[in-house]
């Protein structure tokens, strides 16, 4: 009997190829993101994730060139991870016409439940002094999340100038970016009464 598979020139056979390949890239990712969020950044290495990915680095080179461009693509992923939290919990829609305390509620509960879920997105946006190379990674996603945060603040100071309202979004991401870690490794209760701290400070900042 013939494989209907291998005739017309292997033509279904490619799109197995892809999704194979697609599924080797996803479980890459998945392996990156665990190592990145155990060991940090600077301390992994492609090799380590090769290794909890179950493959050998020659594999991994085969979709990825260097750290760097696995930390592009896993920015990627978060960046499409973010918009459908976005979409679903904190729209410009739901906060216009909030109060401060209700837009910082709004935004950051889901943005702490965010980072739990995914412990990588803490060692490539969490951190202040970002390599050159992770920087560059990470800069489109950084530019869209600081475009967004200064959306929610212009409704909530509309009387304010846009190079103020962009200084101000600079100043309450750096807040939530340098508690995220102390916060996401913190257990039950610390982790609330941290994130309550983090509250209230974003709260006064904002009212100021």
């Amino acid at each position: 009997m013939v494989d209907e598979s291998t005739v017309t020139g292997g033509t279904s056979a490619q799109p197995r190829r892809q999704a194979r390949g697609q599924q080797r890239i996803e479980e890459i990712l998945h392996a990156a993101a665990a190592v990145f969020g155990e060991q940090g950044y600077d301390a992994t290495t492609t090799n380590a994730i090769a290794k909890r990915a179950g493959i050998s680095p020659g594999s991994l080179y085969q979709f990825f060139k260097n750290k760097d461009d696995i930390a592009r693509a896993l920015a990627d992923h978060y960046a499409t991870q973010l918009t459908a939290l976005r979409a679903g919990t904190f729209t410009i829609e739901s906060i216009d016409g909030a109060s401060v305390e209700g837009a910082v509620d709004a935004v950051l509960g889901p943005l702490v439940a965010f980072n739990l879920a995914h412990p990588g997105f803490k060692a490539l946006f969490a951190r202040t002094d970002m390599p050159a190379g992770l920087r560059d990674a990470v800069a489109p996603i950084q530019a869209t999340i600081h475009h967004r945060v200064a959306d929610l603040i212009a409704l909530l100071m509309p009387d304010r100038t846009k190079h103020d309202v962009a200084r101000t979004a600079t100043v309450a991401i750096q807040l939530v970016r340098a508690m995220t870690p102390l916060i996401t490794e913190a257990g039950e209760p610390e982790r609330d009464a941290l994130t309550a701290e983090l509250r209230a400070v974003l709260v006064a900042y904002l009212r100021a």
